[in-house]
C-alpha cells in the first residue's frame, strides 16, 4: 500500500532525527530551521525508514497517511 509523508512544521523543533533515519525522504531547511519533506509519496521500500523517523521524532511532528489503491 502506498503512503504519503506529512510534516507539521508548527511542531518541528529542528532535531533532524528524521533526516538521519530517512535521508532520502527528509531534508532540512537551515534558514527556516525546519524539516523539509523531499518525497511526499516515497517508494514503499522506504516505509521502514520513514516509520523509524516517525518513531524517533522527539516533537512527534511527522505522520504517515495511507493512500488507497485505485
Amino acid at each position: 500500500m502506498s503512503f504519503r509523508v506529512v510534516a507539521d512544521l508548527d511542531l518541528c523543533q529542528a532535531h533532524q532525527v528524521c533526516q538521519h533515519e530517512a535521508p532520502d525522504v527528509f531534508g532540512f531547511d537551515e534558514d527556516a530551521d525546519k524539516v523539509v519533506v523531499l518525497q511526499d509519496d516515497p517508494d514503499v521500500s522506504l516505509r521502514e525508514q520513514v516509520a523509524s523517523a516517525l518513531r524517533y521524532c522527539p516533537a512527534m511532528a511527522l505522520a504517515i497517511e495511507e493512500e488507497e489503491q485505485a
